[in-house]
């Protein structure tokens, strides 16, 4: 074992763990600006089509700066969210168990990027309590090796690390998957005797704001594993 003053730790560190989380940040980037472009185009082309079949359905992309994005599909919205930190997985995690991490453990650092949907009029009349869901996330190494995991086809269709490389038709592929099942994934009325009772404040609010919670699951239970509708 090497016997290495603290400065010369600090280097080694540097270099080994550092350097190699900028790869990882960079990639990710890239890719989610990869993201961010195919979806605005897709918009674009969605929204002509879309005025085709109904004038009042609305396909409309939004830039929110860096690291965010939405895309609103007529009553859905869906934000991409780019964290700007770099992950490891623990050691419980399914990444370990494959050969392509094993030769290399530097290979399970990840960027992040979170796919979420969220009803369009929670934000359109600031019902703030309103609730959404993480419909998927894409995990990016520095060789641009990556998988999703989420609902429906994202839970199967790009689980695979060690053989899928990022590219534009990957990313369309994760895009429309996100938009079919946000689409898919409907509002259902929660269980009346989950509501029958509100108080003056949440009606005088509601009257105001629309404050009564809403979320396209809301009374039931909604399971993070399942790719079913309940």
């Amino acid at each position: 074992m090497e016997n290495l003053t603290p400065r010369e730790l600090i280097l080694k560190t540097l270099k080994e763990k550092s350097s190699l989380k900028q790869d990882v940040y960079y990639n990710t980037f890239e890719a989610f600006n990869t993201l961010k472009s195919i979806a605005k185009n897709l918009s674009a082309d969605l929204q002509k089509e879309a005025k085709a079949i109904d004038k009042r359905l609305i396909i409309e992309f939004k830039d929110k700066g860096e690291f965010e994005f939405e895309l609103r599909v007529a009553g859905d919205l869906l934000i991409f969210v780019m964290h700007t930190n770099v992950f490891e997985f623990d050691k419980n995690h399914s990444i370990w168990k494959n050969s392509y991490v094993k030769q290399d453990g530097t290979r399970s650092y990840c960027g992040l990027i979170n796919i979420y949907n969220f009803l369009n009029d929670s934000f359109k009349y600031n019902r703030v309590n309103d609730l959404g869901y993480v419909i998927g996330r894409i995990f990016i190494n520095k060789e641009n090796h990556f998988f999703a995991e989420g609902k429906r086809q994202m839970a199967f269709l790009y689980n695979d690390i060690v053989n899928s490389v990022i590219d534009e038709e990957k990313i369309r592929s994760i895009l429309e998957s996100a938009i079919l099942y946000c689409l898919d994934f409907d509002l259902f009325t929660p269980p009346f005797d989950s509501i029958k009772e509100i108080s003056v404040l949440d009606m005088q609010t509601a009257s105001e704001s629309m404050q009564i919670k809403t979320g396209k699951r809301l009374g039931f239970r909604f399971q993070a594993d399942s790719d079913e509708i309940d």
